[in-house]
């Protein structure tokens, strides 16, 4: 059964479930038919985009074949087409399959941002000003509201992690929903898993380089990445491969944490470069 929010209409319908709906909610329109190749592409990918932004906009899709006068009175003449209407007409439209990012640009234009949007935007606000805890507090309001929400999920996750709370961070990451955010979550991993290891007091090896990597775990535990990073990093320099790449992998999951608007974050990924390259 397809969410509320999404709906096929027909000819009989149009009227009511599409024109007169867009008075108070933006409705898209996927227009398709069975033998179009792209729109078997397209319209998954619009169905989940309208349940990811949970009511923001209505989907409503229409078989040409079977309803062609509407496909007529709105100048459909190649598939698919999907129009957008707002306040009882069409304000923006597009042809063909395009990539998701266009779609969600197409998207933004015309829903406004939700509650759950702004909420979001604030906490990441928080997580730029370095107030971990109050952004932690509020992704977890937000989650109450949008359970398993994946920008939240991940947003709480940096919060945690940038607290040293790797045990929680750790298993919110290793059960995170598929979705954009979820390279984003995949690089963050592994610096959880070896913050739980250090909290557990798990040291690993026997070697020179293995008290260099547990050394490189308290510092992060300390809050001084950059340090890590450093240490991390030497023993790259001696060992590429050290412990099946774990090393490179925390490296990349701090630079991940640390976020690109941290100059430290093009410095230690340009010295990553030089060394495994």
């Amino acid at each position: 059964m397809a969410p509320k929010d999404i709906i096929d209409v027909t000819e009989s319908s149009f009227e009511y479930e599409v024109v007169n709906y867009s008075q108070n909610i933006p409705v898209v329109v996927d227009f398709w038919a069975p033998w179009c190749r792209p729109c078997k592409t397209l319209s998954p990918l619009l169905e989940a985009l309208s349940i990811e932004s949970d009511g923001g906009f209505r989907l409503a899709r229409l078989n040409v074949d079977q309803n062609p006068n509407v496909a007529l009175r709105y100048a459909v003449r190649t598939l698919p087409t999907v129009k957008a209407f707002s306040q009882g007409e069409v304000v923006s439209e597009f042809v063909g399959l395009m990539p998701e990012a266009r779609i969600r640009e197409f998207l933004s234009k015309i829903t406004p941002p939700s509650p759950i949007s702004l909420a979001i935007e604030r906490a990441a606000g928080l997580l730029s000003l370095r107030q971990w805890a109050n952004a932690e507090q509020m992704y977890r309001k937000i989650l109450q509201q949008s359970p398993n929400n994946p920008e939240c999920m991940l947003g709480l996750a940096r919060a945690l992690l940038f607290q040293n709370k790797g045990l929680e961070a750790h298993s919110l990451l290793r059960n995170f929903p598929p979705s954009r955010q979820y390279t984003q979550a995949e690089r963050l991993l592994p610096l959880a898993e070896a913050l739980v290891e250090h909290e557990a007091g798990l040291e690993t090896g026997q070697s020179d380089l293995d008290a260099a990597f547990n050394r490189a775990r308290a510092l992060i535990q300390r809050g001084n990445l950059a340090a890590a990073l450093d240490g991390l990093l030497d023993i790259l320099r001696q060992d590429r491969r050290y412990d099946g790449g774990r090393a490179r992998l925390v490296v990349l999951g701090i630079l991940e944490l640390m976020g690109e608007d941290e100059p430290l974050t093009r410095q230690y990924r340009s010295e990553l470069a030089s060394i495994l390259f």
